[in-house]
């Protein structure tokens, strides 16, 4: 099912976006700087809206919950809006690879191995690209982001289910 929605219209996109449960454990440096560039690219630009659910910009709470994915999705002034969960099961192969060339990435760099980190930047790039299609299309039919976006929910998928 492929709905029909406008994501260049202007409230088309998220203003605010937090992770809950991101105390649970300690990140990997590598990690951390995951975090924190795919907020920053989503603050600065993303296309999200949802099916059914109020005039945007709007607000996510992102966080795992009983083995779900919970997008809590708000008004700007912070109204619930709706609540969409998503199984965990079509996304651990990729969250477990992801982490698999997070950890090859961290020995690459310490070995100085400059092709292989170049290697494993491909790899990394490839699986984004896999986890973004995937959301987008576990998403179908109750919200519309674009590929960019997509990409960059995946990675805070990937650095929340650490946290767990």
């Amino acid at each position: 099912m492929t709905t029909a929605i406008d994501l260049a219209a202007e409230g088309a996109r998220l203003a605010d976006i937090v992770l809950e449960g991101e105390t649970l454990t300690r990140l990997s440096p590598l990690l951390e700087a995951d975090l924190a560039q795919a907020v920053a690219d989503l603050q600065a630009e993303n296309r999200f809206v949802p099916v059914a659910g109020g005039e945007g910009p709007y607000g996510l709470r992102l966080s795992i919950q009983h083995g779900r994915l919970a997008f809590d999705i708000r008004a700007a002034d912070g109204t619930p809006l709706r609540g969409i969960l998503l199984a965990l099961g079509p996304f651990r192969g990729l969250i477990r690879d992801y982490q698999m060339l997070v950890d090859s990435h961290v020995l690459a760099v310490a070995e100085g191995r400059e092709q292989r980190i170049q290697a494993i930047d491909m790899g990394r790039r490839g699986l984004h690209n896999e986890g973004a299609e995937l959301l987008i299309t576990r998403l179908d039919g109750k919200i519309a982001i674009d590929f960019a976006t997509a990409r960059r929910l995946f990675t805070l998928v990937c650095v929340l289910h650490q946290r767990v």
